[in-house]
Parts: structure tokens; sequence; C-alpha cells
């Protein structure tokens, strides 16, 4: 009887070639000291769709219009392309470390490799913090946009009394993090179908809203982008001053892009793929919104509405489009906030199973354990979507203390990036940086692009964290506690937080053993 299986699949077939692949991927990632143990599922669309659905154009353009063109008139539209030009240069940075470093929880193991461990901690620690406050800010933004297609979804009460939009805001946004909670515990292949289908529809309605904006364009750009409302003539710094305020809507927008590497364990040729992502996510988000927003601002019928700066994109669309085909592009922001907070857990989850494999956090080998059945790090999904809720409750009562909170998420998220891009241009200073061979390079333009990276993020940070009270104090009794909220509040997380780490954390800290790639020090095998 033959023992002959017959001959095995062919290695320069598609699947071979594809097992070949996914191995030197492995082989890669246990260069950096870990073993495989995240399912590789993931293709170039499914990373691209990672970066662009936390960026989120509909979400972030729809949930900030109003404050822009509150605090600069409709010329603020100019701080899109400067945030994106500085956003760019980080970007550009990450595309080299996504192709040397293509591993989960990327900003905390890109500052690590950059800046030494405890630079690696405190980054991972802050985009940690950032991003669990993040998962609540944007499950709020249904409040702004259900309510407004159909009363039925104010649930708590008729939406004129004191909390009742607050109260409500808690209720939908809780119910969101739920189910991104469960999706993301059952596996990354299963999020990155819903996310990926969910991008395909923000997609095609961010171009069809174009298209109908600019059907029913009333006026031309040069009226909208020189338009300032009359601003900034109370302040020192004049419009300048009021235009800085205004780029803070654009700020918030902008940035997310680097969980298309995050998700590096999970994708197929991440070191090729992942940086691919990361400009197109971020290239496609500038166009894409920018264009929505300058249409808007050219089609609304009234440029001087007051609306404009109380109601937002929502106000625009009902108004210029109709109710009916307003509220076809409303559901599509529904389906674009979905994403988002998918694609802000799933990379909190990678961020939070990273540090805690390397056992930088207590209970690191609970955070860090993976599930056989589903390939996921479980447990941080649900403790990331548990305190997403608890920061939600929180905010029944205390809305301009959330706000301010939500607002210093996103500096600490400027400042993670922060703690890569510096120290990644202190190794290049210093001769040290070398890019992945054959992959994404800057070449000579590496040092110009990344001393930009860290100037416009050091520049980025101080005006987020800038003490206005249009800003940290809006409404109420003006308390320094608040306007202050930026520095009092970033101080205490890192201060705290690395002080826990220094006397205690530090101390037992390295890859755990049961994550901790296997060395064989056998030779290779003699070959006739």
């Amino acid at each position: 009887m033959s023992t002959d299986a017959g001959p095995g699949p062919d290695p320069t077939g598609p699947a071979g070639a594809a097992r070949t692949q996914s191995q030197h991927d492995d082989d890669a990632l246990g260069e950096l000291g870990y073993k495989p143990e995240l399912r590789r599922t993931l293709g170039n669309f499914h990373t691209f769709a990672a970066g662009i659905s936390y960026i989120s154009i509909l979400t972030g353009t729809f949930q900030l219009f109003y404050f822009g063109v509150a605090f600069g008139g409709p010329a603020y539209w100019w701080s899109w392309p400067m945030v994106f030009v500085g956003q760019l240069m980080v970007a550009l940075c990450f595309c080299e470390l996504a192709a040397r470093f293509p591993v989960a929880g990327s900003i905390y193991n890109w500052a690590k490799k950059m800046g030494g461990p405890h630079v690696g901690w405190l980054g991972g620690w802050m985009m940690m913090t950032a991003t669990m406050v993040t998962l609540s800010a944007v499950a709020l933004a249904y409040q702004i946009t259900l309510p407004q297609i159909d009363d039925w979804f104010q649930f708590v009460g008729d939406g004129s009394g004191e909390n009742d939009a607050a109260a409500n805001a808690v209720l939908l946004g809780s119910v969101l993090i739920l189910f991104s909670t469960v999706i993301n515990a059952f596996g990354v292949k299963l999020m990155a179908r819903i996310n990926s289908s969910g991008v395909f529809i923000e997609l095609i309605a961010a171009v069809a809203l174009i298209i109908f904006l600019a059907a029913h364009i009333t006026r031309g750009p040069s009226t909208v982008l020189t338009d300032t409302y009359g601003l900034g003539g109370d302040r020192t710094l004049g419009y300048f001053g009021a235009f800085l305020t205004a780029s803070l809507a654009s700020a918030y927008v902008m940035y997310g892009f680097d969980t298309a590497s995050s998700l590096g364990e999970e994708s197929h040729d991440p070191s090729r793929n992942a940086p691919r992502a990361i400009l197109r996510a971020l290239v496609a988000s500038f166009i894409i919104g920018g264009l929505i927003l300058l249409f808007a601002l050219m089609a609304v019928k009234d440029l001087a509405a007051e609306e404009l700066s109380t109601g937002g994109l929502q106000f625009v669309v009902l108004d210029t489009l109709g109710s009916t085909i307003g509220e076809i592009f409303l559901w599509c922001v529904v389906v674009a906030i979905t994403v988002c907070v998918l694609a802000v857990q799933a990379a909190g989850i990678r961020l939070m199973f990273a540090m805690a494999r390397d056992n930088t956090l207590p209970a690191g080998s609970v955070l860090a354990k993976v599930s056989p059945r589903f390939k996921t790090p479980v447990v941080p999904s649900v403790v990331i979507g548990v305190i997403g809720v608890v920061i939600l409750v929180i905010n029944i009562n205390q809305p301009q203390i959330f706000s301010v909170i939500t607002s210093i998420a996103v500096i600490m998220i400027y400042l993670a990036y922060l703690m890569v891009t510096l120290p990644m241009l202190v190794q290049r200073l210093r001769g040290k940086w070398q890019p992945a061979e054959g992959k994404f390079s800057l070449g000579r333009w590496g040092l110009p692009v990344n001393i930009t990276a860290v100037l416009w993020g050091a520049a980025m940070s101080l005006n987020l964290a800038w003490p206005r009270a249009e800003v940290y104090n809006a409404t109420g009794t003006q308390h320094w506690y608040l306007r202050w909220g930026a520095f009092v509040f970033i101080g205490v997380v890192a201060v705290g937080g690395f002080a826990y780490y220094w006397f205690v954390q530090r101390h037992r800290t390295g890859v755990l053993e049961e994550h901790r790639a296997v060395v064989t020090d056998e030779p290779p095998a003699a070959t006739r």
C-alpha cells in the first residue's frame, strides 16, 4: 500500500505564496521578541478601513463643524489643510516605523523602540487613557444625530429638560459601546467585516454628499474662505487668535491613522501594507472631508444663519437637501459613528494587549491572554468597554467637565504621537535610525520631515491645551481648575501613572513567558 499522500500545495501558487508571506510576517514578529498569537486575516482594504474609520470623516465633520464656524467663521476652513499638512509629517514618520516595526500597539512599541522602555510606557499609558475617553466621546455623537432623524430616539424626557439630552446621550452611547465590545471580543475578522462594510457605506455617502451639496451651491469659494464673521476683534492676536481656537475643530478629527499599523499582527504583509494604509486613510480623509466642509459652506442658504454655529452640518444638510434626502445622509453618519467606535476600541484593545504582554500593566497575564477560539484579547475589550460606559455615566450631570476631559484626551493623543516623533528625531540626529531595507523610506527627506513633525506636534499640543474659557469653561461660573484643566488633568495622569510604573511595575517588566518568541540555537539541518 502506498503511503504517498500525493503532491503538496504548490509553493509558487497563490495559497503557497500566502503561507510563505504569513511565515515571513511571523518571523519578523519573532525578531521583535513575540510569538504570533493573533490571527492574520486582514487584507489591504481592511487595514485602510481601520485607519479611515478611526479618523471618520462624517463623524468628525458633523460633530465639530459648528465649533469651527462659531469661533472662526466660515474662513475656519483653512485650518483643515493646515492640520492635514502637520499630521502628514507625523504620518510619514509613522510609515517608516510601520515598515520596520509592524506590531500591535504601535504607539507604545514605537516609543519604546525609539526612546526606551520608560518613554514607551508613558507614551502607551497616555495613548491608552486618551483612547478610552475618546471611545466615550465618539459614542456621544449618536445624540447629536439620531434625535434629529426622529424624536423617537429621545428616550429620556422630550429633550427640553435640563439633563434630558445628556442622559439620553449616555443611554445611546452605552448601547453603542456594548455593541462594539461584543463585536471586538468575537474576533478581528468579524470586526473587520463590519468595519469595512461601514467604511464602504461612509465613503459612498461622503462622495454622494459632496455631489448633492455641489448641485446646490449658491456662492463662490472666495466669499466663503474670506468670511470671518468679524471675529477676533477683542483678542490680542486679532483674527489669528480666533482662528487658532477654531482650528481645534480640525485638530479633533485628523488623528488615529496609526490604527492601520496597530493591527499589524493581524494583517498580511503589514510592513508594506500598513504604511500605504496610513497615508491613504489620511489623504482620503483630507480630500473628502475638505470638500464636504467647503461645499456645505457654499451651499447653505444663509451663510450668516445662527444655526450654522449651533446645528452644525446636520442643519446644513437638512436645510439644503430637504428632510428626506437629508435624513438618508444622517443615517450614513450614524453608520460612520458606529464603525468609528469599533475602530477606536479595536486600537485600544491592541494597545492594552501590547503593554500587558510586556507586563507593564497590573494583571498583565490576564489582560494579555488571547482567546483560543476567537484569537483576540477578550479581557481588554471588556475592560475598555466598561471604563467607556463609566465615563459616559459621569457625563449625566457634568457635561462641561466631560467636554474638558474630551478635549484633554485629544491633547494626550498628540502628546503620545510626540513621544514617538521626538525620540525618532534624536535617533536620526545620532545617526542610529535605519529604515527597513526595501520598504517605505523617506530617504534624505527624513530629517526635515521629522523636525517638522516634532515642531507641529509641540505647537498643536500647546494650542489645544491653551486655557481658553470658550473651550474649557464655556458656561457657568468660571473656575481656574477648568480653565487650566488640560495641564492639571494631564499632569495628574502622567505623573500619577508614571509614579506607579516607576516604583511598582517597572521592576516586573519583560515579555511574559507565554508570549515570548521561541528562540532555537540549533544549527540548520545539513543539506545534501
